[in-house]
């Protein structure tokens, strides 16, 4: 058992609420108690006890939106619009990528994770076997997502996944899903959600990413990505829209019935100039909502604090409005409802029961004082450098800038011999 004591706790299960001079307690993979100083902690038995000095632990970040092994195109095709970074530079190299490739490139990714307080990826890429390997040998939590398309995998296939990783270890789970409406076709669609149907299972996929993509939509169906989805019956049992940028009220009215989550990305939104999701008319209508880093060839970077700060300033030059989007409604998005949408409810906050997804971030940084709000610090003036301690289902992953279960060095050089390989 662990105790983590002398600790200030946002738990996130009473709002925004910080508890002082608390104890969270992990046995095994689980929270045991959180709260006050216990009288039982003098004679209780502990693996270790570490003594926060007034730092914060809260629930880890989720990131509820990526393609990890991406790695490989960071800074490989900047400076282009979505469609020729993706067909001229990307899908070129994915088409040279191997099972083991997958394996080494998303280690980056799971690194740089842990170094911003990511406990879980929400990951739609493929190979999954070999995804979900990286994750073990890492220790990470990962969702993975179908991302069937008409060029890979398969609804037969989705299915099979859908089984497999479901009941594979609790670290990995699946949910169903597809790359996006413009390179899937209708009878694909249907075929998912049948599939949808009969698992009561929710859908994701990327959507209404791009003006473009969300004009030939309505030019080719009459209807917009979000409605062609809701009338052939792939969020019956929810879901979640990858991106949602070009979305109007009707969509977000259906979001809002079928229990949707829009993920956001701001980041990679903002790189790739597809525009700024309304997070501001999300929040007001009550949509679900979550936030994602994209891939790290589109963003570039994996990092929780960027998309929390872009996420909520945009919003503010968006609305010209500098009070719109509160940073605690945003900080809410990136742990409580990422966690939801990925379907990690029980690692959403720091409660009795919960899993010990959790972080500490050091408050005796400069970018932290003084300390007058630290929720509004967290996401307006903290960063990757505040994070002492990523803690992923009870097991220290991350401390004081070392990685516990990766070998770093090694990490980069074997993902340097797969980039070399699919550029020569």
């Amino acid at each position: 058992m662990i105790r983590f004591y002398n600790a200030r706790i946002l738990s996130l299960k009473n709002d925004f609420e910080i508890i002082e001079n608390g104890e969270v307690w992990v046995d095994a993979n689980n929270i045991v108690y959180a709260g006050n100083p216990k009288k039982e902690s003098t004679s209780t038995s502990f693996e270790r006890e570490i003594d926060l000095k007034g730092n914060l632990i809260m629930p880890a970040f989720k990131n509820a939106h990526t393609h990890s092994a991406m790695t490989f195109g960071r800074s490989f095709s900047d400076d282009l619009p979505l469609q020729e970074w993706l067909y001229d530079k990307i899908f070129p190299l994915e088409a040279r990528l191997t099972g083991d490739d997958i394996k080494k490139l998303s280690k980056i990714a799971f690194a740089e994770y842990l170094t911003s307080g990511i406990s879980a990826c929400f990951d739609m890429y493929y190979f999954p076997e070999f995804m979900a390997k990286a994750s073990l040998e890492t220790g990470f939590r990962t969702v993975m997502c179908g991302a069937v398309n008409n060029f890979k995998e398969s609804v037969p296939l989705l299915e099979e996944y859908y089984h497999k990783y479901n009941s594979y270890d609790e670290l990995i789970s699946y949910q169903l899903g597809f790359h996006a409406e413009y390179t899937t076709d209708k009878s694909i669609m249907k075929s998912i959600a049948k599939l949808a149907e009969k698992y009561q299972a929710p859908v994701f996929m990327h959507s209404s990413e791009t003006m473009s993509e969300t004009q030939n939509c309505i030019h080719q169906y009459n209807k917009t990505p979000t409605e062609l989805f809701d009338k052939l019956g792939l969020f019956n049992y929810g879901g979640g829209a990858f991106h949602s940028v070009w979305v109007c009220e009707s969509d977000l009215d259906i979001y809002k019935k079928r229990g949707v989550y829009a993920v956001v990305n701001s980041s990679s939104n903002c790189k790739l100039a597809s525009g700024v999701a309304p997070v501001e008319l999300m929040l007001n209508k009550g949509v679900n909502l979550a936030i994602g880093t994209d891939g790290p060839s589109s963003n570039n970077a994996l990092d929780m604090f960027r998309e929390m700060y872009l996420t909520c300033v945009l919003q503010k030059i968006k609305n010209k409005n500098a009070a719109s989007t509160d940073a605690n409604q945003v900080l809410k998005m990136a742990t409580v409802g990422s966690a939801r949408c990925m379907g990690l409810n029980d690692c959403d906050c720091i409660d009795i029961g919960k899993k010990a997804d959790l972080i500490v971030i050091d408050l005796n940084r400069p970018s932290m004082q003084p300390i007058h709000n630290i929720t509004k610090n967290l996401v307006y003036s903290a960063s990757k450098d505040c994070i002492k301690l990523t803690m992923v289902n009870g097991r220290i992953l991350y401390e004081n800038g070392e990685f516990t279960t990766l070998d770093i060095e090694k990490v980069y050089t074997e993902a340097e011999e797969v980039v070399k390989r699919i550029t020569k």
